[in-house]
């Protein structure tokens, strides 16, 4: 796109036929296109798997109570702290891979998912040290156990970085919607025929199986095979190599989007953290919005880098802005909009909707924290993700210590958004990534809004 063409973000929509995509300054508008529809077919499956898991899951939490929501939670926990093992911090370099070497699918493909598989198998008694050493008070081993499965069925998301480096999205969207269908099916079964805790535990771990068969026969079609995949060693060490700060990275983003949840849990006692359950589902739910953009507009952004340093600068500039411009209105909306959320739990969740309209402005600084994180990966800067997020955990876990114990989740929520912003504008204690945060901090002031405007 020329330079000269006038600044912002100009959305005309109608029907698929006649739809015109979203102008956005910085990015060639022919393979903007590509790009922007593949991101609507991802949208399309996220939001629809959104609204089908936000329905099952008030129906859910409804049905356990504060109670037994918390002890369920409390066992997923634990995964999330591993997760980052578990996925090796690999799909953005397969997709990178995918992206350079397109002849070598079949190698990339089976070498991520056999990685992955051993990373899964690891975390299992890894999962369980960590229970030994900080168990969560009220939730019994054998649920976390059970939990503990998904790291290993996990394996086939490499699936999902495939057809995002073909920009062929719409096939994980069919995947996902049709999944989390059958799973509400199964959930709202469970409810009506009245049982007990250990089949929503089962349902939950389910979920991944039933994607992962999806992702599997999604795949088979169109004369590819998974089992032509190959292990190749070298190019296993090669994406270690490459992830290895961003595992110990997605380890700290773990700890500090849910140590608040099992620390609330000890310190406070399943209910407290069954209602807290409910305010980190529904604040998170939306955190799919920024990877969903960043990693379509990925392959855009690195073909800037390679061809034109300046557009380069422009593009991340525009994404930073285009976090803003979507983050902070769902910020606003929910903050006003929480007390009747929660008119559709039981009144016995109702004190947490204070906590909600506070926790949902932490979402702001996860939307620029993944389009930098791109950024960072685009510099082969990875090491400073491991840096900055270390920082986000420390602070977490200590704000935690203190507000918890005087503020119960009101005080979880403070210190998760004191958390989320710090590790994300921590870049500019970094001299060589320093302009990162001052391009972020013109965004959240603004500032490109404020001269289009003033130019008007």
């Amino acid at each position: 796109m020329p330079d000269d063409q006038p600044k912002g973000f100009t959305f005309f929509i109608s029907l698929p036929q006649t739809m015109r995509i979203p102008n956005i300054p910085g990015f060639d508008q022919e393979a903007f296109n590509k790009y922007f529809k593949n991101t609507g077919m991802l949208f399309v499956g996220r939001i629809g798997s959104l609204l089908i898991k936000m329905i099952v899951g008030i129906s859910v939490t409804n049905y356990l109570g504060r109670g037994q929501n918390g002890i369920l939670f409390g066992g997923t926990v634990y995964i999330y702290f591993f997760s980052a093992i578990a996925t090796l911090g690999l799909d953005q370099f397969i997709v990178k891979e995918l992206h350079a070497f397109p002849e070598n699918r079949d190698s990339i493909l089976g070498t991520s998912f056999w990685m992955k598989v051993l990373a899964g198998i690891l975390c299992v008694p890894l999962i369980w040290l960590a229970y030994q050493v900080y168990p969560a008070k009220g939730t019994p081993y054998s649920y976390v156990l059970i939990f503990s499965m998904i790291g290993i069925i996990q394996a086939f998301t490499v699936i999902d970085s495939y057809f995002q480096s073909q920009v062929q999205s719409k096939y994980i969207m069919q995947v996902q919607v049709g999944g989390n269908l059958l799973s509400a099916v199964i959930k709202l079964a469970l409810i009506f025929a009245k049982m007990p805790l250990i089949w929503f535990v089962y349902a939950y771990a389910f979920d991944f199986l039933l994607i992962s068969i999806g992702y599997y026969f999604t795949y088979q079609r169109k004369n590819r095979n998974i089992f032509n995949w190959s292990y190749n060693a070298v190019l296993a060490k090669k994406l270690l190599n490459y992830s290895w700060p961003l595992i110990i990275s997605g380890i700290m983003i773990s700890l500090f989007m849910k140590i608040d949840q099992i620390m609330i849990q000890n310190m406070k006692g399943v209910k407290e953290a069954g209602a807290y359950a409910t305010v980190a589902s529904f604040s998170e739910a939306w955190n799919f919005v920024p990877v969903v953009i960043v990693t379509s507009l990925f392959p855009a952004i690195l073909n800037a880098k390679r061809d034109d340093a300046g557009r380069y600068r422009k593009r991340i500039q525009h994404l930073y802005d285009l976090m803003v411009y979507l983050s902070v209105p769902v910020a606003i909306v929910i903050t006003f909009a929480a007390p009747f959320i929660y008119k559709l739990y039981k009144p016995e969740f109702a004190y947490a909707a204070p906590v909600l309209s506070v926790h949902i402005w932490s979402g702001i600084f996860v939307f620029l924290g993944a389009a930098s994180g791109q950024y960072l990966i685009a510099e082969n800067y990875n090491k400073l993700t491991f840096i900055r997020t270390g920082f986000g955990a420390i602070v977490n876990i200590g704000l935690n210590l203190i507000l918890i114990p005087k503020m119960g989740m009101m005080g979880a929520a403070i210190a998760t958004l004191a958390a989320y912003g710090g590790s994300t504008m921590f870049l500019v204690f970094i001299p060589k990534v320093n302009d990162q945060a001052i391009m972020m901090f013109r965004s959240l002031f603004f500032v490109s809004l404020f001269k289009r405007l003033l130019k008007k």
